[in-house]
């Protein structure tokens, strides 16, 4: 039904979450990140509530395996869900209710964890964070989405996706990058790719304009001189 990984880049501080699923628009739902606090992914059957919480938690300064303690202590129907969470100094977390659909399971890593279920194999979490592990030298999208893509290589949900999503907050309280892929029926995470190949040599542009579009370069739209 669902994959995803948490991610935190320890050279820059940035968080992000790449994840994929069947259903329709899981960006909308399921992947939550804020500056300088840590990222968060809620999968299964999904409580869009409890991505804010545990950013609150962890900004008022729990880690990550305490703030997924605290949400998921006497919370009810807490059973359905399937948590994941990575702070500001890297810890790793997650929680997997008894009522998770199908194969699933979890990977921690320091600065990331991947997590799935309805999977064709329990080791794709594993293959996940490994792949983040292994290419440090790249822009945190760039790993988020090379975790995800190594997923759908290992073998993927037991279903079709039909829906990705890359998240990645840095210095603003604004999204870095925020790119979705709401329904595609051949495959969201290769329409994803596209996407950030597309988006990534503009991103310091669309940057520069929401802090000083005096110094922006031109916009390069018809009309724009």
């Amino acid at each position: 039904m669902t994959f995803s990984i948490a991610g935190r880049c320890a050279k820059t501080g940035a968080f992000g979450v790449a994840i994929t699923t069947s259903s329709i628009a899981v960006g909308a739902r399921c992947p939550h990140a804020r500056v300088g606090v840590g990222a968060v992914s809620t999968q299964n059957v999904t409580d869009p509530r409890l991505g804010p919480l545990l950013l609150d938690y962890m900004q008022d300064g729990l880690s990550a395996g305490e703030a997924i303690m605290a949400v998921t202590r006497n919370r009810k129907n807490v059973n359905f869900r399937q948590l994941t969470a990575v702070d500001q100094f890297g810890n790793s977390a997650s929680y997997s209710g008894d009522e998770i659909l199908g194969t699933h399971s979890v990977s921690e890593q320091k600065n990331c964890v991947a997590a799935g279920n309805l999977l064709k194999s329990s080791e794709l979490p594993k293959v996940m964070t490994d792949a983040f592990a292994a290419n440090v030298d790249q822009h945190l999208a760039e790993r988020l989405l090379r975790a995800l893509e190594a997923g759908i290589t290992s073998g993927g949900e037991e279903g079709p996706v039909h829906s990705a999503c890359l998240l990645v907050y840095h210095e603003q309280d604004f999204p870095l990058v925020n790119l979705r892929v709401d329904w595609d029926d051949e495959n969201p995470v290769a329409f994803l790719r596209k996407l950030w190949t597309e988006y990534q040599p503009q991103m310091s542009a669309y940057l520069q304009r929401a802090l000083d579009p005096t110094q922006a370069p031109s916009y390069g739209v018809p009309g724009d001189p």
